[in-house]
């Protein structure tokens, strides 16, 4: 570059004004510009299955094993969505565990968080615990054939008990949403999985030796990739805009 080139590039840097420099600095977002931020689009149209899973058991040291499976199905024919609940009762060896000794406090800040709360605290020893939330998508697939037999129904505002050595089971449903908890026996500890309001609280607290404890969240969505029928929507931007305040 010859010497009257480089000049003219440095007048103009200097020409800028001051206020150009930070340009490039970070700045804070204000909460009502945080708030009409908004994720990926998916038209409904494209959506020919959403089910859910939520799974909780509780094994105790002696093998005894306590938990249930709740499961939730929408299809584009579906009426109403429903909850369906699998209970899971198995005996161990017949021995009785070792109370529980340790002590946990605290921790009730926990139930009134907002969005994924996931929470393992123990107080005891050789213990398992898991808590996982798992999110799975397929694109051009099919919805999955249901089965006659999906479980016991579970009702708004119903709840499901089941007991045995491991501790006692409670499953409800309430605001729309349903709650799996475990209550162990021997002073072995509590586990609770919920899904509701918006948010997921999987939570366990162990205060005996050697459980085994799980709760696990499955969201499952089968998407077609094929081009819309005859007089429903498409994905153009305009369309997207329209749909904004509809939620989708």
């Amino acid at each position: 570059m010859k010497i009257h080139h480089w000049l003219a590039a440095a007048c103009m840097v200097a020409s800028l004004p001051t206020h150009a420099t930070s340009v490039f600095n970070p700045i804070e977002l204000k909460d009502q510009e945080l708030a009409q931020l908004r994720g990926r689009y998916v038209m409904p149209d494209r959506i020919v299955y959403f089910g859910m899973t939520m799974t909780s058991t509780w094994q105790n040291a002696s093998g005894d094993v306590l938990g249930a499976q709740t499961t939730l199905h929408m299809q584009q024919n579906t009426i109403k969505p429903q909850f369906y609940v699998s209970l899971i009762n198995q005996k161990g060896d017949g021995s009785t565990p070792t109370d529980g000794t340790g002590s946990i406090t605290g921790g009730g800040g926990l139930t009134a968080l907002q969005g994924v709360t996931q929470s393992t605290r123990t107080a005891g020893d050789g213990n398992l615990s898991s808590n996982n939330v798992d999110i799975n998508v397929q694109q051009n697939g099919q919805a999955p054939v249901l089965t006659a037999n999906q479980g016991q129904v579970l009702t708004s505002g119903a709840t499901i008990t089941e007991a045995n050595r491991a501790g006692s089971l409670t499953v409800s449903s309430s605001n729309g949403g349903v709650q799996l908890a475990i209550q162990a026996g021997n002073n072995q500890g509590d586990s609770m999985q919920r899904i509701a309001a918006g948010g997921v609280l999987q939570a366990t607290n162990l205060m005996g030796t050697k459980n085994q404890v799980q709760n696990l969240t499955q969201l499952n969505i089968v998407l077609r990739n094929d081009l819309p029928s005859p007089g429903t929507l498409n994905c153009n931007l305009d369309q997207l805009k329209s749909l904004r305040s509809a939620g989708y």
